[in-house]
Protein backbone atom coordinates (compact mmCIF):
# COMPACT_ATOMS: atom_id res chain seq x y z
CA UNK A 1 0.00 0.00 0.00
CA UNK A 2 1.45 3.75 -0.80
CA UNK A 3 0.37 6.38 0.29
CA UNK A 4 1.54 9.59 -0.89
CA UNK A 5 -0.09 12.29 1.20
CA UNK A 6 -3.79 12.97 2.70
CA UNK A 7 -5.25 13.96 -0.52
CA UNK A 8 -3.89 11.73 -3.11
CA UNK A 9 -5.36 8.45 -3.87
CA UNK A 10 -3.77 5.19 -2.01
CA UNK A 11 -2.65 3.05 -4.12
CA UNK A 12 -2.23 -0.98 -3.82
CA UNK A 13 0.70 -3.04 -5.32
CA UNK A 14 0.66 -6.79 -4.51
CA UNK A 15 3.77 -8.90 -5.63
CA UNK A 16 3.50 -12.45 -5.30
CA UNK A 17 6.04 -14.49 -3.49
CA UNK A 18 7.27 -15.62 -6.75
CA UNK A 19 8.56 -12.45 -7.99
CA UNK A 20 9.67 -11.63 -4.52
CA UNK A 21 11.97 -14.95 -4.39
CA UNK A 22 13.33 -13.55 -8.06
CA UNK A 23 14.08 -10.55 -6.97
CA UNK A 24 15.65 -11.63 -4.03
CA UNK A 25 17.58 -14.00 -6.48
CA UNK A 26 18.54 -11.49 -8.58
CA UNK A 27 19.91 -9.46 -5.53
CA UNK A 28 21.82 -12.57 -4.45
CA UNK A 29 23.52 -13.29 -7.65
CA UNK A 30 24.49 -9.57 -8.17
CA UNK A 31 25.97 -9.25 -4.62
CA UNK A 32 27.89 -12.63 -5.74
CA UNK A 33 28.71 -11.60 -8.70
CA UNK A 34 30.32 -8.20 -7.33
CA UNK A 35 32.37 -10.46 -4.62
CA UNK A 36 33.68 -12.32 -7.14
CA UNK A 37 34.58 -9.72 -9.62
CA UNK A 38 36.29 -7.74 -6.66
CA UNK A 39 38.47 -11.02 -5.61
CA UNK A 40 39.87 -11.72 -8.96
CA UNK A 41 40.21 -7.73 -9.52
CA UNK A 42 42.58 -8.47 -5.86
CA UNK A 43 43.91 -11.56 -7.53
CA UNK A 44 45.23 -9.50 -10.70
CA UNK A 45 46.51 -6.63 -8.69
CA UNK A 46 48.12 -9.16 -6.49
CA UNK A 47 49.76 -11.12 -9.89
CA UNK A 48 50.74 -7.74 -11.68
CA UNK A 49 52.75 -6.88 -8.66
CA UNK A 50 54.29 -10.52 -8.51
CA UNK A 51 54.52 -9.97 -12.04
CA UNK A 52 56.62 -6.71 -11.32
CA UNK A 53 58.73 -8.05 -8.86
CA UNK A 54 59.58 -11.04 -11.17
CA UNK A 55 60.85 -8.60 -13.99
CA UNK A 56 63.08 -6.74 -11.68
CA UNK A 57 64.18 -9.81 -10.38
CA UNK A 58 64.60 -10.53 -14.33
CA UNK A 59 66.53 -7.32 -15.23
CA UNK A 60 68.67 -7.67 -12.00
CA UNK A 61 69.77 -11.16 -13.29
CA UNK A 62 70.30 -9.54 -16.79
CA UNK A 63 72.54 -6.41 -15.32
CA UNK A 64 74.42 -8.96 -13.07
CA UNK A 65 74.72 -11.21 -16.70
CA UNK A 66 76.01 -8.28 -18.48
CA UNK A 67 78.42 -7.40 -16.00
CA UNK A 68 80.23 -10.34 -15.86
CA UNK A 69 79.68 -11.20 -19.52
CA UNK A 70 81.90 -7.90 -19.51
CA UNK A 71 84.42 -8.92 -16.28
CA UNK A 72 85.24 -12.18 -18.61
CA UNK A 73 86.16 -10.44 -21.75
CA UNK A 74 88.60 -7.86 -19.23
CA UNK A 75 89.76 -11.53 -17.78
CA UNK A 76 90.07 -12.90 -21.66
CA UNK A 77 91.89 -9.92 -22.71
CA UNK A 78 94.37 -9.55 -20.08
CA UNK A 79 95.06 -13.16 -20.26
CA UNK A 80 95.55 -12.40 -24.15
CA UNK A 81 98.34 -9.73 -23.68
CA UNK A 82 100.14 -12.13 -20.83
CA UNK A 83 99.92 -14.62 -23.34
CA UNK A 84 101.57 -12.05 -25.56
CA UNK A 85 104.24 -11.02 -23.30
CA UNK A 86 105.08 -14.51 -22.21
CA UNK A 87 105.64 -15.35 -25.77
CA UNK A 88 107.62 -12.40 -26.35
CA UNK A 89 109.73 -13.59 -22.96
CA UNK A 90 110.38 -17.04 -24.63
CA UNK A 91 111.19 -15.62 -27.44
CA UNK A 92 113.71 -13.16 -25.88
CA UNK A 93 115.49 -15.86 -23.66
CA UNK A 94 114.74 -18.28 -26.19
CA UNK A 95 112.76 -20.84 -24.10
CA UNK A 96 110.23 -21.03 -27.26
CA UNK A 97 109.94 -23.70 -29.79
CA UNK A 98 113.35 -24.39 -31.64
CA UNK A 99 111.17 -25.45 -34.76
CA UNK A 100 110.35 -20.62 -34.99
CA UNK A 101 112.72 -20.55 -37.61
CA UNK A 102 110.28 -22.79 -39.92
CA UNK A 103 107.89 -20.26 -40.08
CA UNK A 104 109.37 -16.64 -40.25
CA UNK A 105 108.02 -12.99 -41.56
CA UNK A 106 104.31 -12.20 -41.69
CA UNK A 107 102.56 -15.49 -40.88
CA UNK A 108 103.65 -15.16 -37.35
CA UNK A 109 101.03 -13.06 -36.43
CA UNK A 110 98.16 -15.70 -38.34
CA UNK A 111 99.87 -18.82 -36.34
CA UNK A 112 99.86 -16.66 -33.01
CA UNK A 113 96.06 -16.60 -33.43
CA UNK A 114 95.97 -20.17 -34.10
CA UNK A 115 97.43 -20.51 -30.66
CA UNK A 116 95.52 -18.81 -28.74
CA UNK A 117 92.43 -20.52 -30.05
CA UNK A 118 93.86 -23.68 -28.96
CA UNK A 119 95.10 -22.89 -25.96
CA UNK A 120 91.09 -22.84 -25.00
CA UNK A 121 89.84 -19.77 -25.66
CA UNK A 122 86.32 -19.32 -26.58
CA UNK A 123 84.70 -15.96 -26.10
CA UNK A 124 82.04 -15.43 -23.41
CA UNK A 125 77.98 -15.60 -24.68
CA UNK A 126 77.05 -12.68 -26.61
CA UNK A 127 74.50 -10.14 -25.52
CA UNK A 128 71.69 -11.43 -27.99
CA UNK A 129 72.20 -14.90 -25.46
CA UNK A 130 71.89 -12.92 -22.56
CA UNK A 131 69.02 -11.24 -23.22
CA UNK A 132 67.16 -14.45 -24.72
CA UNK A 133 68.17 -16.68 -22.04
CA UNK A 134 69.81 -15.35 -19.02
CA UNK A 135 70.05 -19.25 -17.66
CA UNK A 136 71.68 -20.72 -20.68
CA UNK A 137 74.09 -17.46 -20.90
CA UNK A 138 74.44 -18.20 -17.12
CA UNK A 139 75.90 -21.39 -18.23
CA UNK A 140 78.05 -20.49 -20.92
CA UNK A 141 79.56 -17.74 -18.50
CA UNK A 142 80.03 -20.60 -15.85
CA UNK A 143 82.07 -22.95 -18.33
CA UNK A 144 84.02 -19.96 -19.43
CA UNK A 145 85.08 -19.24 -16.26
CA UNK A 146 86.15 -22.35 -15.30
CA UNK A 147 88.22 -22.33 -18.45
CA UNK A 148 89.42 -18.95 -17.77
CA UNK A 149 90.73 -20.29 -14.17
CA UNK A 150 92.26 -23.03 -16.41
CA UNK A 151 94.34 -20.92 -18.34
CA UNK A 152 95.08 -18.50 -15.64
CA UNK A 153 96.74 -21.76 -13.98
CA UNK A 154 98.80 -22.69 -17.28
CA UNK A 155 99.61 -19.05 -17.17
CA UNK A 156 101.21 -18.85 -13.60
CA UNK A 157 102.95 -22.10 -14.34
CA UNK A 158 104.65 -20.62 -17.30
CA UNK A 159 105.45 -17.21 -15.64
CA UNK A 160 107.16 -18.93 -12.64
CA UNK A 161 109.33 -21.01 -15.23
CA UNK A 162 110.39 -18.06 -16.82
CA UNK A 163 110.86 -16.00 -13.48
CA UNK A 164 113.48 -19.20 -12.19
CA UNK A 165 115.17 -18.95 -15.85
CA UNK A 166 115.35 -15.25 -16.03
CA UNK A 167 116.72 -14.64 -12.37
CA UNK A 168 120.18 -17.21 -12.82
CA UNK A 169 120.06 -15.23 -16.68
CA UNK A 170 120.48 -11.42 -16.02
CA UNK A 171 123.25 -10.63 -17.72
CA UNK A 172 121.87 -12.04 -20.79
CA UNK A 173 118.72 -9.92 -21.01
CA UNK A 174 120.75 -6.98 -20.31
CA UNK A 175 122.53 -7.81 -23.52
CA UNK A 176 119.23 -8.55 -24.94
CA UNK A 177 117.20 -5.55 -27.43
CA UNK A 178 113.77 -5.45 -25.67
CA UNK A 179 112.93 -1.49 -25.97
CA UNK A 180 111.57 0.46 -29.85
CA UNK A 181 115.16 1.94 -31.25
CA UNK A 182 113.20 4.73 -32.11
CA UNK A 183 109.49 6.62 -31.68
CA UNK A 184 107.81 6.72 -34.92
CA UNK A 185 105.46 4.72 -37.13
CA UNK A 186 106.18 1.54 -38.71
CA UNK A 187 105.36 1.39 -42.31
CA UNK A 188 107.17 -1.36 -43.33
CA UNK A 189 106.76 -5.10 -41.24
CA UNK A 190 109.21 -7.87 -41.35
CA UNK A 191 108.34 -10.08 -44.25
CA UNK A 192 108.08 -10.53 -47.71
CA UNK A 193 106.89 -7.30 -49.71
CA UNK A 194 106.90 -6.01 -53.07
CA UNK A 195 109.85 -3.40 -53.13
CA UNK A 196 108.81 -0.23 -54.05
CA UNK A 197 112.36 0.23 -56.52
CA UNK A 198 111.71 -2.79 -58.58
CA UNK A 199 108.20 -3.93 -57.85
CA UNK A 200 109.41 -7.61 -57.33
CA UNK A 201 108.55 -9.53 -54.06
CA UNK A 202 111.68 -9.70 -51.70
CA UNK A 203 112.35 -10.48 -48.08
CA UNK A 204 112.16 -7.08 -45.70
CA UNK A 205 114.71 -8.74 -42.91
CA UNK A 206 113.31 -5.45 -40.50
CA UNK A 207 111.12 -2.78 -39.70
CA UNK A 208 111.12 0.38 -40.94
CA UNK A 209 109.89 3.19 -38.44
CA UNK A 210 109.31 6.64 -40.09
CA UNK A 211 109.39 9.89 -38.07
CA UNK A 212 111.29 13.46 -38.79
CA UNK A 213 115.11 13.47 -39.48
CA UNK A 214 117.11 13.78 -36.47
CA UNK A 215 114.73 11.65 -33.85
CA UNK A 216 117.45 10.23 -31.86
CA UNK A 217 118.06 6.61 -32.10
CA UNK A 218 118.42 4.78 -29.01
CA UNK A 219 120.36 1.10 -28.11
CA UNK A 220 117.88 -1.69 -27.32
CA UNK A 221 120.59 -3.22 -24.63
CA UNK A 222 123.74 -3.32 -24.11
CA UNK A 223 126.36 -3.98 -26.50
CA UNK A 224 129.53 -2.94 -28.79
CA UNK A 225 129.32 -0.57 -31.76
CA UNK A 226 130.89 -2.63 -34.91
CA UNK A 227 130.21 -0.29 -37.68
CA UNK A 228 129.47 2.89 -38.70
CA UNK A 229 129.84 3.91 -42.33
CA UNK A 230 127.85 4.44 -45.43
CA UNK A 231 127.10 0.96 -46.61
CA UNK A 232 125.02 1.40 -50.27
CA UNK A 233 121.36 0.76 -49.77
CA UNK A 234 121.39 1.46 -46.31
CA UNK A 235 123.49 4.81 -46.08
CA UNK A 236 124.40 5.19 -43.03
CA UNK A 237 124.61 2.47 -41.04
CA UNK A 238 125.66 1.24 -37.60
CA UNK A 239 126.17 -2.21 -36.25
CA UNK A 240 125.61 -3.35 -32.49
CA UNK A 241 126.58 -7.01 -31.20
CA UNK A 242 124.78 -7.51 -27.93
CA UNK A 243 126.85 -11.06 -27.54
CA UNK A 244 125.15 -14.56 -26.97
CA UNK A 245 124.98 -14.08 -31.52
CA UNK A 246 122.75 -11.15 -31.13
CA UNK A 247 123.33 -8.66 -33.50
CA UNK A 248 121.68 -5.27 -34.02
CA UNK A 249 121.73 -2.97 -37.24
CA UNK A 250 120.56 0.40 -38.03
CA UNK A 251 119.84 1.95 -41.51
CA UNK A 252 119.41 5.19 -43.52
CA UNK A 253 120.59 6.94 -40.39
CA UNK A 254 121.23 11.13 -40.82
CA UNK A 255 124.14 11.19 -38.28
CA UNK A 256 126.18 9.41 -36.14
CA UNK A 257 126.49 9.27 -32.24
CA UNK A 258 128.99 6.89 -31.41
CA UNK A 259 131.88 5.30 -32.96
CA UNK A 260 133.25 1.99 -33.68
CA UNK A 261 134.81 -0.02 -29.78
CA UNK A 262 132.12 2.01 -28.03
CA UNK A 263 130.32 0.60 -24.69
CA UNK A 264 126.69 1.21 -24.81
CA UNK A 265 124.02 0.52 -22.53
CA UNK A 266 119.99 0.23 -23.46
CA UNK A 267 118.52 3.53 -24.08
CA UNK A 268 121.59 4.98 -25.31
CA UNK A 269 121.69 7.46 -28.20
CA UNK A 270 123.56 5.66 -30.93
CA UNK A 271 122.03 7.76 -33.86
CA UNK A 272 119.52 9.78 -35.65
CA UNK A 273 116.70 8.74 -38.10
CA UNK A 274 117.49 10.16 -41.54
CA UNK A 275 117.02 9.30 -45.36
CA UNK A 276 120.06 8.15 -46.58
CA UNK A 277 120.79 5.52 -48.93
CA UNK A 278 118.30 4.14 -50.94
CA UNK A 279 115.35 5.77 -49.10
CA UNK A 280 111.61 6.87 -50.10
CA UNK A 281 111.54 8.62 -46.95
CA UNK A 282 112.76 9.72 -43.41
CA UNK A 283 112.84 6.98 -41.32
CA UNK A 284 114.86 3.94 -39.75
CA UNK A 285 115.67 0.62 -40.65
CA UNK A 286 115.89 -2.09 -37.50
CA UNK A 287 117.47 -4.97 -37.98
CA UNK A 288 117.45 -8.10 -34.97
CA UNK A 289 119.70 -10.86 -36.15
CA UNK A 290 120.15 -14.06 -33.94
CA UNK A 291 122.48 -16.75 -34.34
CA UNK A 292 122.80 -15.24 -38.27
CA UNK A 293 119.26 -15.47 -38.57
CA UNK A 294 117.23 -12.35 -39.11
CA UNK A 295 113.90 -12.43 -36.74
CA UNK A 296 111.57 -10.25 -36.10
CA UNK A 297 112.61 -7.37 -34.33
CA UNK A 298 108.68 -6.86 -32.79
CA UNK A 299 109.40 -10.07 -31.42
CA UNK A 300 112.36 -8.05 -29.28
CA UNK A 301 109.99 -5.34 -28.09
CA UNK A 302 108.19 -5.65 -25.14
CA UNK A 303 106.73 -1.67 -24.82
CA UNK A 304 103.69 -2.52 -27.55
Amino acid sequence: MVVPDRFSRVRHIRVSRKTILTLAGIVFLLLGGTLAAGIHYYSIIDRIGENEHLRQQNLQMRNRLAALHEKVSSIQTALDRVQRLDTKLRTITHLHDPKRHLAIGPYETGKMADANLEDGGSVPPPARVIGENPHLALNLLDNQLDELASKVGKREGSIRQLETYLRGQKTRLVSTPSIWPARGWVTTGFGTRVDPYTGKRTMHRGIDIANQPGVPVLSPARGVVTFTAASGEFGKMVVLDHGYGIRTRYGHLNEFKTDVGDNVERGEIIGTIGNSGRSTGPHLHYEVEVNGICENPKDYMLDD
